[in-house]
């Protein structure tokens, strides 16, 4: 991708974050009663979206599915805002992820004449699905059922991609995920029975899985 592309495509990132904080405070309701989406996330917002929508960009130029991988981009970081603020994924945001990434998934493959990636991306979308269902039925487990339905969402643009891409963003959540609660619970910020939001490291393990992949 030219370089002036490239710019583009990280400016447009910027732009959705700027959009971020209101449509995280429209659907960060109660009764969770959220903290206001606001703050540290203006001023970081931008340069988060901006590095996410640079590095698709960077990583997936050449495919064309990258405008898909884009829109799901935009939709996570509002996920992303939410269960941060109020440990909730909408479902209403849930199911627009899902449907933008089969949709367009599904339209790249017809018009790429290339089927195999369209199963890839519901065989993935099975298997993460699957797995976290599992991970949900574990005694103890706090995993959600929000966080179920969201790794079976983020399967599909991972499973299009292959084996090591989906297995790759899926590890690296649970990755991610356990680095954090264990360095909070070092600088003692947080308590064994506190409740994390899971969705961010998901995402940001889908994210990396489609870097890599």
């Amino acid at each position: 991708m030219p370089t002036a592309a490239l710019v583009g495509v990280a400016l447009l990132g910027g732009l959705v974050g700027l959009v971020v904080p209101p449509l995280a405070r429209r659907f960060a309701t109660p009764p969770a009663r959220p903290r206001p989406v606001r703050g540290a996330w203006v001023l970081l917002g931008p340069t988060v979206a901006a590095v996410v929508y640079g590095s698709l960009a960077v990583a997936r130029g050449d495919d064309p599915a990258l405008p898909v991988f884009l829109a799901l981009a935009a939709v996570g970081l509002v996920l992303a805002a939410v269960d941060l603020a109020c440990l909730r994924l909408p479902n209403p945001l849930v199911l627009a992820a899902g449907l933008l990434a089969l949709a367009g998934l599904a339209g790249e493959a017809v018009l790429a004449d290339d089927p195999d990636r369209l199963l890839g991306a519901l065989a993935g979308s099975a298997v993460a699905g699957a797995a976290h269902v599992l991970l949900a039925l574990l005694p103890g487990s706090r995993l959600g059922f929000g966080d179920v339905k969201l790794a079976a969402v983020l399967g599909l643009p991972l499973g299009c991609l292959g084996r090591d891409a989906l297995l790759t963003g899926l590890i690296l959540a649970h990755v991610l995920h356990g680095a954090l609660v264990l360095g909070l619970l070092a600088a003692r910020r947080v308590r064994r029975d506190t409740l994390l939001p899971l969705g961010p490291a998901l995402l940001a393990g889908a994210w990396l899985g489609a870097l890599v992949g």
